[in-house]
Protein backbone atom coordinates (compact mmCIF):
# COMPACT_ATOMS: atom_id res chain seq x y z
CA UNK A 1 0.00 0.00 0.00
CA UNK A 2 1.57 3.42 -0.45
CA UNK A 3 2.30 5.60 2.30
CA UNK A 4 2.48 9.38 2.60
CA UNK A 5 5.53 11.04 3.91
CA UNK A 6 4.85 11.65 7.75
CA UNK A 7 3.25 15.50 8.13
CA UNK A 8 3.06 16.25 4.47
CA UNK A 9 -0.03 17.03 2.35
CA UNK A 10 -2.21 15.21 0.12
CA UNK A 11 0.37 16.36 -2.49
CA UNK A 12 2.95 14.26 -1.04
CA UNK A 13 5.37 11.23 -2.23
CA UNK A 14 3.85 8.00 -2.05
CA UNK A 15 5.58 5.04 -1.05
CA UNK A 16 4.49 1.75 -2.01
CA UNK A 17 6.19 -0.13 1.31
CA UNK A 18 5.44 -3.72 0.12
CA UNK A 19 3.00 -4.34 2.16
CA UNK A 20 0.36 -6.21 0.18
CA UNK A 21 -3.28 -4.07 -0.75
CA UNK A 22 -6.63 -6.26 -1.20
CA UNK A 23 -6.91 -8.14 -4.17
CA UNK A 24 -9.98 -7.91 -6.23
CA UNK A 25 -10.41 -11.56 -8.27
CA UNK A 26 -12.60 -11.37 -10.80
CA UNK A 27 -13.31 -12.92 -14.53
CA UNK A 28 -13.87 -10.87 -17.80
CA UNK A 29 -16.81 -10.65 -19.37
CA UNK A 30 -18.59 -13.67 -21.77
CA UNK A 31 -18.67 -11.03 -24.85
CA UNK A 32 -14.39 -10.37 -24.50
CA UNK A 33 -13.81 -14.25 -24.16
CA UNK A 34 -11.89 -16.07 -27.01
CA UNK A 35 -10.40 -19.00 -24.96
CA UNK A 36 -11.01 -20.24 -21.50
CA UNK A 37 -12.02 -17.84 -18.59
CA UNK A 38 -8.91 -16.92 -16.68
CA UNK A 39 -9.26 -16.05 -13.15
CA UNK A 40 -7.77 -12.44 -13.01
CA UNK A 41 -6.56 -10.52 -9.63
CA UNK A 42 -5.42 -6.98 -9.74
CA UNK A 43 -3.70 -4.67 -6.72
CA UNK A 44 -4.32 -1.16 -6.65
CA UNK A 45 -1.78 0.43 -5.07
CA UNK A 46 -2.71 3.92 -5.82
CA UNK A 47 -5.57 6.18 -6.99
CA UNK A 48 -5.25 9.83 -7.55
CA UNK A 49 -8.15 11.85 -6.27
CA UNK A 50 -9.71 12.72 -9.57
CA UNK A 51 -10.12 8.90 -10.39
CA UNK A 52 -7.96 9.35 -13.34
CA UNK A 53 -4.35 8.09 -12.96
CA UNK A 54 -3.75 4.29 -11.03
CA UNK A 55 -0.92 1.85 -10.61
CA UNK A 56 -0.71 -1.53 -9.42
CA UNK A 57 -0.38 -4.87 -10.23
CA UNK A 58 -2.26 -6.98 -12.50
CA UNK A 59 -2.09 -11.27 -12.98
CA UNK A 60 -4.16 -13.36 -14.90
CA UNK A 61 -4.65 -17.40 -15.92
CA UNK A 62 -4.07 -18.43 -19.61
CA UNK A 63 -6.60 -17.42 -21.79
CA UNK A 64 -7.25 -14.91 -24.48
CA UNK A 65 -10.02 -11.96 -25.09
CA UNK A 66 -10.40 -9.14 -26.95
CA UNK A 67 -8.92 -5.42 -25.54
CA UNK A 68 -10.05 -2.24 -26.42
CA UNK A 69 -8.24 0.91 -24.62
CA UNK A 70 -9.99 3.94 -23.72
CA UNK A 71 -6.56 4.68 -20.96
CA UNK A 72 -3.36 4.99 -21.54
CA UNK A 73 -1.34 2.43 -19.57
CA UNK A 74 2.50 1.69 -18.82
CA UNK A 75 3.34 -2.18 -18.48
CA UNK A 76 6.32 -4.20 -17.17
CA UNK A 77 5.96 -7.34 -17.18
CA UNK A 78 7.12 -9.01 -13.77
CA UNK A 79 6.61 -12.88 -15.20
CA UNK A 80 4.86 -14.70 -17.37
CA UNK A 81 4.15 -14.34 -20.82
CA UNK A 82 1.60 -12.76 -23.38
CA UNK A 83 1.13 -12.09 -26.63
CA UNK A 84 -0.73 -9.28 -27.50
CA UNK A 85 -2.41 -8.36 -31.37
CA UNK A 86 -3.56 -5.51 -32.48
CA UNK A 87 -6.50 -5.35 -35.02
CA UNK A 88 -4.31 -5.72 -38.24
CA UNK A 89 -2.64 -8.90 -36.91
CA UNK A 90 0.50 -7.88 -35.49
CA UNK A 91 1.54 -9.78 -33.01
CA UNK A 92 4.10 -8.90 -29.93
CA UNK A 93 4.85 -11.78 -27.69
CA UNK A 94 6.01 -9.86 -23.98
CA UNK A 95 7.92 -12.11 -21.51
CA UNK A 96 9.51 -11.22 -17.99
CA UNK A 97 11.37 -7.51 -17.50
CA UNK A 98 9.60 -6.58 -20.77
CA UNK A 99 8.20 -2.84 -20.36
CA UNK A 100 5.93 -0.92 -23.08
CA UNK A 101 3.06 1.10 -23.17
CA UNK A 102 -0.70 0.59 -24.91
CA UNK A 103 -1.78 4.21 -26.25
CA UNK A 104 -5.50 5.21 -25.55
CA UNK A 105 -7.45 3.81 -28.90
CA UNK A 106 -5.68 0.19 -28.97
CA UNK A 107 -7.75 -2.95 -30.49
CA UNK A 108 -6.88 -6.22 -30.59
CA UNK A 109 -6.48 -9.29 -28.28
CA UNK A 110 -4.44 -10.12 -25.43
CA UNK A 111 -3.65 -13.87 -24.78
CA UNK A 112 -2.17 -15.25 -21.54
CA UNK A 113 0.05 -18.18 -22.30
CA UNK A 114 1.41 -18.50 -19.40
CA UNK A 115 0.17 -17.11 -16.16
CA UNK A 116 1.27 -13.25 -16.40
CA UNK A 117 1.90 -10.86 -13.56
CA UNK A 118 2.00 -6.98 -14.47
CA UNK A 119 2.81 -3.78 -12.97
CA UNK A 120 1.25 -0.89 -14.24
CA UNK A 121 0.29 2.46 -14.48
CA UNK A 122 -2.89 3.92 -16.23
CA UNK A 123 -4.41 7.18 -16.90
CA UNK A 124 -7.72 7.44 -17.83
CA UNK A 125 -9.36 10.92 -18.79
CA UNK A 126 -12.73 11.55 -18.00
CA UNK A 127 -15.12 12.15 -20.79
Amino acid sequence: MPNELPGLSANALRLFTGKTPSVEEYHLAPEKLLVGNPLQQVWLDHTDASGQFFAGTWRSEPGKWHIRYTEEEYCELLEGHSVVTDSAGQATALHAGDRFVIPRGFVGTWEVVATTTKRFVIFEPKG
